[in-house]
């Protein structure tokens, strides 16, 4: 694809920029809020709410109620439909973006247009400048394991994709991208490829033949890093003798994409063996990405939230190298940046830019109390160090006090705009009376029993869980991929050791007087969360989108299924 030449963009003055917006945050945040609603004013929705025209925070929150993305379906579904009147934006949307669907199980149209991506471009720039005056770049390229879906149309005719596909389709992202030094080594044959296996295994490859000039590894989320490496095991003599021969596998089918790797490909023996040397070296494959990449600063991806489960195996494939978070979002659009790259992945914070949306805060006592219970919200310059909330979002693309689903905690603040830490997400829980455990309570309990495993030199590949009410009294299930075989001592501890480790005083006080019963720890064949992945991608969610879903309601019960269909063993506690 020819492009227009781009130089790299001036740290300092993004920087700069940065500080002066964050002075004043209160002040940009009126303001920002009073051009989405001059720029949306005759919007369907916004009319029908009485505005009339008002701007300001007092009229917009007294109008507006409070929405989830059900109140707004049937207005999203017009614009799908091909309604190009103002439904709820000014000027007509053209793209939707998909949800990976991984949460609740059920794929989400969400509006996206032009100032969604400048807000992107934005986001980039910003936690680039801060990473870059960390963590120099010299010239070169970046391993990505990115994979673009198949671009899709709404009956309506918009654009219908997943977020990532949304941007990696933009013709300002590819020229925004190589002004931050994005550049991935694959061309985008690879990317845009029709199997996501075929385009693995390419990534790998390229990564290989410019590996020297790799300034640092990346992908949306940390599981598919974890991914590609885990597939760098099975493969990697096979990737070498592509390298020595110059011919590549025939694993790979697509013409598209052998004909994009012919043009990269020379027989090169002396660094096939350099790799296959590099390889046998290593213990355990400790340290294999500086192995593979001298050259690498850090690996960046988002690594928060449920992707934190994967940081102990990515640490063991980085080595030295720093583990590096990357910016705070959703499919609804970013929210802010990490302007502390420094920090590890378990203490990142992410700085709110805001200009890119209007911001409240519902201030939560309890971070597993019911999710439509109402509080107050408040603004972005108003809320406390130390507290819990959940983020209420109006964006650009049609979104009004729409409410994210994330609950965060304001750690401190930059300049006047506060730091937040991504908590867990407010409706991943798992209940059956007076007990509620979040994400991170069944993360938590599971890093217990990993321990247990770990001195058996075993690892939880991944991890779910649901709520069996079938019988009563109902109880947790959970459920653990482990990376070998483990004694059916260790598995009947791990199973106590979950069951010890909710710690939820309903859930301690309900197992007491077994109004709740003994959970339940199912080990899964190995694999079994790969076929969940391979479910996902074939509703049309791309590998880089996709999140393990932690807590499998009834809505998926094609999950359900696969777990189920795939048990190799059952315990049940006797922890009480």
């Amino acid at each position: 694809m020819l492009e227009k030449k781009m130089e790299g963009i001036n740290t300092n003055k993004v920087i700069e920029e940065f500080e002066a917006l964050t002075k004043d945050a209160g002040g940009v945040q009126r303001e920002t809020l009073k051009k989405i609603l001059e720029e949306n004013g005759s919007a369907e929705y916004l009319q029908n709410l009485g505005l009339n025209g008002k701007s300001d925070p007092e009229s917009f929150k007294s109008c507006v109620p409070l929405v989830t993305h059900e109140d707004l379906e049937a207005y999203i579904h017009r614009i799908a439909e091909g309604d190009s009147s103002s439904v709820l934006t000014g000027k007509p949307i053209s793209d939707m973006s998909l949800s990976s669907g991984t949460t609740q199980g059920k794929r989400k149209f969400v509006p996206f247009n032009d100032e969604l991506m400048e807000n992107t471009l934005q986001i980039y720039r910003t936690s680039f400048a801060f990473r870059n005056r960390e963590f120099p770049l010299e010239k070169g390229k970046s391993l990505q394991f990115v994979y673009s879906s198949k671009p899709g149309k709404t009956k309506g005719g918009l654009g219908a994709g997943t977020a990532t596909t949304n941007l990696f389709r933009n013709s300002k992202y590819k020229s925004g991208m190589k002004a931050i030094q994005f550049q991935c080594c694959s061309p985008d044959e690879v990317i845009f490829g029709p199997d996501f296996h075929q385009s693995l295994y390419c990534h790998l490859l390229c990564g290989l033949l410019f590996r020297e000039e790799i300034q640092f590894v990346f992908s949306t989320f940390a599981h598919s890093i974890v991914l590609a490496f885990r597939t760098f095991e099975q493969v990697w003599e096979e990737l070498c003798n592509d390298i020595r021969d110059g011919e590549l596998s025939s694993r790979v089918t697509a013409l598209s994409v052998r004909m994009a790797m012919r043009k990269l490909l020379r027989p090169n023996p002396e660094l096939a063996d350099l790799i296959y040397k590099k390889c046998s070296g290593l213990s355990n494959w400790y340290g294999l990405i500086p192995e593979l990449f001298p050259n690498a600063k850090y690996i960046y991806g988002i690594m928060t939230g449920s992707m934190e489960p994967y940081l102990k195996k990515l640490r063991h494939y980085a080595g030295e190298l720093p583990l590096m978070s990357a910016d705070y979002g959703s499919s609804e659009g970013w929210i802010a940046a990490n302007v502390n790259p420094k920090l590890p992945p378990e203490l990142a914070t992410f700085a709110v830019l805001p200009n890119i949306g209007y911001f409240e805060f519902i201030p939560l006592q309890d971070n597993a109390e019911c999710m439509y219970k109402e509080s107050k919200p408040v603004g972005l310059t108003e809320v406390k160090i130390g507290e819990d909330y959940e983020i209420v979002v109006t964006n650009f693309a049609g979104l009004y006090r729409y409410r994210l689903g994330d609950v965060v905690r304001v750690m401190g603040f930059h300049n006047s705009t506060p730091e937040l830490k991504f908590v867990c997400r407010r409706n991943l829980i798992l209940s059956i009376n007076i007990d509620k455990n979040t994400e991170k309570d069944l993360q938590l309990s599971v890093e217990e029993a990993g321990k247990l495993l770990a001195e058996e030199k075993l690892e939880v590949v991944d991890f779910s869980s649901l709520v069996e009410v079938s019988t009563d009294p109902g109880r947790y299930v959970i459920f653990l991929e482990i990376s070998g075989e483990a004694s059916e001592e260790v598995l009947q501890e791990c199973c106590n050791c979950l069951d010890r480790s909710f710690v939820d005083a309903g859930y301690v006080s309900s197992r007491k007087v077994k109004t709740i019963g003994p959970l339940e720890l199912r080990v899964v064949w190995r694999g079994t969360f790969l076929k969940i992945l391979e479910h996902y991608l074939g509703l049309g969610t791309v590998v880089s989108q996709f999140k393990t879903p932690r807590c499998v309601g009834p809505m998926n019960n094609k999950v359900q299924q696969i777990l189920c269909n795939n048990v190799a063993k059952t315990y049940f506690s006797t922890a009480f």
